[in-house]
C-alpha cells in the first residue's frame, strides 16, 4: 500500500483524484469477488487479528483502505471533537462503498452512513479483554482500556445496524463465514 499518507495532517484539503493505481495494488494483494461486503465491528473486536490470521487475503483491514486513499488522517483522530469524526468516517464511507464494488471485502470501524453487511459486537467482558491484551502487546492504534465509554458508545451506535436488518454476530469469524456462504 501507498506509504506517502503518513503525512496527512487532518487540516489538509481534500480532492477527488484518479485511484487507478491504488485499486490495482489493493486488488493484486487481495482476493476480489464478485460481490463485495462490509464487516462493521468496534475498535477491538479483534478485527486486524481476524486479517492477520486468515490463510487467503479475502478480507482487508479498513484501515489500510481509509488511509491509503487519504480519507483518514495520521495521528488518534477519533479522539478529535464529533463533527471531525463524522467526516473521516463519511469520507471512509465512500472508499468502503469503492471498495465493494471493486470486489473486495472490508473489516472495520470507520462508518457512518454506509449500511454494512454484518455487524459484530462481541460479548462486553469478552470486547474488554481484547482491548486489554492488544494494548500490553502489539498496540496497533484503537481504542485503549482508558476509553471504555466511548467504546460502549460506538457498540451502540453500531446496534443501530442491528434494528434495520443487519446481521449481528459475536465474532468476526462468524460474521465472515455468514457473508461467504451468500
Amino acid at each position: 500500500m501507498p506509504q506517502d499518507h503518513l503525512n496527512l495532517d487532518f487540516d489538509t484539503p481534500l480532492i477527488f483524484a484518479d485511484g487507478t493505481a491504488f485499486w490495482k495494488q489493493v486488488t493484486d494483494q487481495y482476493i476480489t469477488h464478485k460481490r463485495g461486503f462490509f464487516i462493521l465491528g468496534p475498535s477491538g473486536a479483534g478485527k486486524t487479528h481476524f486479517v492477520k490470521d486468515q490463510k487467503e487475503p479475502h478480507w482487508i483491514d479498513g484501515d489500510a483502505i481509509w488511509t491509503g486513499t487519504r480519507a483518514a488522517p495520521t495521528g488518534e483522530w477519533w479522539l478529535r471533537p464529533g463533527k471531525d469524526i463524522i467526516e473521516i468516517d463519511s469520507r471512509s464511507d465512500v472508499m468502503t462503498a469503492q471498495a465493494k464494488m471493486l470486489g473486495l471485502w472490508v473489516v472495520g470501524a470507520s462508518n457512518y452512513w454506509l449500511k454494512p453487511d454484518a455487524i459484530v459486537i462481541p460479548h462486553w467482558s469478552t470486547h474488554q479483554k481484547y482491548i486489554r491484551h492488544r494494548e500490553q502487546h502489539n498496540y496497533d492504534g484503537g481504542a485503549k482500556s482508558d476509553a471504555f465509554a466511548q467504546v460502549l458508545w460506538h457498540r451502540r451506535w453500531i446496534m443501530k445496524y442491528a434494528k434495520q436488518g443487519v446481521p449481528q454476530f459475536r465474532s468476526v469469524s462468524e460474521a465472515a463465514d455468514y457473508l461467504k456462504s451468500l
